[in-house]
């Protein structure tokens, strides 16, 4: 059964425009994939807390050593890695903050990204362990970052997670950018600056083929 894993990471609720791409794309995934499972993890709910010493120290102690504070302590982690090591596509919405992820996102990159888990060193250099994935990246941007403009370089949202999932494993990765969405606060047409975004997303879709396991 191919699984979809949707996260979303914006605390704007339906007014969030990377919620709303993300939905469409769940929507379509659902229409080419009628036997598919979605698994959602809005990160604004899930009470992701720092890493702290306690935390590090029960990661670097031996699975079969820990004690039962130990594993309560990885716990939310675990099921975290879970997720990621079930769904064979993961799709995130993302919003840029201060020119980069929400806190909250780097919040479970902290959690998921963990030694033996979803990397591991082999011969003293790192090899990513979820492989054979798929990840799409809806990012939804005040300004306008495009390769190429003026402001190109204050955007550290796509090159950061970029790097990160490809340490993890995860090279097939594909980023649509809604930048601009500041113009909405000014009177600017929310359908409108939609329309050829949910275009792209369903576009995608009908040059795909279905999923199968």
């Amino acid at each position: 059964m191919p699984t979809l894993l949707h996260i979303d990471s914006s605390p704007l609720g339906d007014a969030s425009i990377s919620r709303h791409l993300t939905s469409e794309f769940v929507d379509s995934w659902k229409l080419a994939n009628p036997d598919g499972k979605v698994i959602t993890r809005d990160l604004t709910k899930s009470g992701l807390v720092t890493i702290d010493a306690a935390w590090i120290g029960a990661n670097f102690t031996p699975e079969a050593s820990r004690t039962a504070e130990q594993k309560q302590t990885l716990s939310p982690s675990d099921a975290l890695v879970g997720e990621l090591q079930a769904a064979d596509e993961y799709v995130f919405g993302v919003p840029m903050h201060n020119f980069g992820v929400p806190s909250v996102f780097k919040l479970w990159i902290d959690q998921i990204a963990r030694a033996g888990k979803t990397f591991a060193y082999v011969d003293g250099a790192p090899k990513g362990l979820l492989t054979g994935k798929k990840a799409t990246f809806l990012i939804a941007s005040g300004g306008v970052y495009d390769a190429g403009t003026a402001m190109a370089s204050f955007n550290f949202v796509e090159p950061y997670l970029r790097t990160v999932f490809a340490f993890l494993g995860v090279v097939d990765t594909t980023f649509q950018t809604a930048g601009g969405t500041a113009s909405l606060n000014y009177g600017g047409n929310r359908e409108e600056f939609l329309t050829p975004q949910v275009a792209a997303i369903r576009a995608r879709f009908s040059a795909e083929p279905v999923l199968v396991n």
